[in-house]
């Protein structure tokens, strides 16, 4: 198995809208990404559209189905805020349940049960019925999978930003371990495991080897910073170089 690539573009959004001007393009940016070897594109369209914008979503959902038809658009979001219009129209191959509030400046929290079961598992439903996979934002924490799996979810996304913040410190260890742990209690419960949230070059290769079994990683910002440097397509090979390091 080798994990997937899906590549955030909400970052590239918000430079674009600092001007009037349409650039850089949204959809350019993710053909060229998909030509290099992504997997798939990922959004995240905030209810305030500071970065991506609906327009964006269609746009985008257009590129992959007439372009890239074996592609995968991931499209996360608040199922109570706005993420439920584009899932009912659209139907993307997966959406990302993120448990953010309105005006949050980025996700940092995952979903929390049995304190989120009751409301999330129509929605979830709803998604599967339509022929979308799930994926719930969850917390490294070993005991909460079983539970994601009990309101129905396909995945769980694990939000991998602790770790980020531990790479290079005395407290790596503690999170990799915690992070398979928990990895480990999802696959065991059924839900496949995907990861993202501040994975980088530098740290990506050593998760997925502590961390095995994951299915895919949605990178954003530091593919951005990486691509402002590189390039589009050289920042993709990149990533997918460090996916195989990881599993070789």
């Amino acid at each position: 198995m080798t994990t997937s690539l899906s590549v955030n573009v909400n970052k590239i959004a918000l430079v674009r809208n600092t001007r009037h001007l349409g650039i850089p393009s949204v959809t350019r940016a993710a053909a060229l990404c998909l030509e290099a070897g992504a997997a798939g594109i990922t959004v995240h369209p905030r209810p305030d559209a500071r970065h991506i914008r609906a327009h964006d979503v269609h746009e985008l959902a257009e590129l992959l189905r007439r372009d890239w038809p074996g592609r995968e658009f991931n499209i996360e979001g608040n199922p109570f805020h706005n993420l439920m219009d584009f899932v009912r129209e659209l139907r993307p191959q997966q959406a990302t349940f993120v448990p953010d509030g309105e005006g949050q400046f980025t996700s940092d929290h995952g979903w929390r049960f049995p304190d989120d079961a009751e409301r999330l598992a129509p929605l979830v439903a709803e998604a599967r019925a339509l022929g979308v996979r799930v994926s719930l934002f969850m917390n490294a924490e070993a005991d909460q999978m079983a539970a994601a799996r009990a309101v129905g979810a396909d995945r769980v996304e694990l939000y991998t930003e602790p770790y980020a913040a531990a790479w290079g410190t005395g407290r790596r260890q503690h999170q990799l371990d915690r992070f398979a742990a928990a990895a480990a209690a999802a696959q065991a419960a059924g839900v496949g495991v995907n990861a993202g949230h501040d994975l980088s070059l530098d740290n990506l290769a050593d998760f997925l080897r502590a961390v095995p079994g994951v299915l895919e990683v949605s990178i954003g910002h530091a593919f951005v910073a990486d691509a402002l440097e590189q390039g589009y397509a050289a920042a993709t090979r990149a990533y997918l170089d460090r996916i195989a390091q990881a599993a070789a």
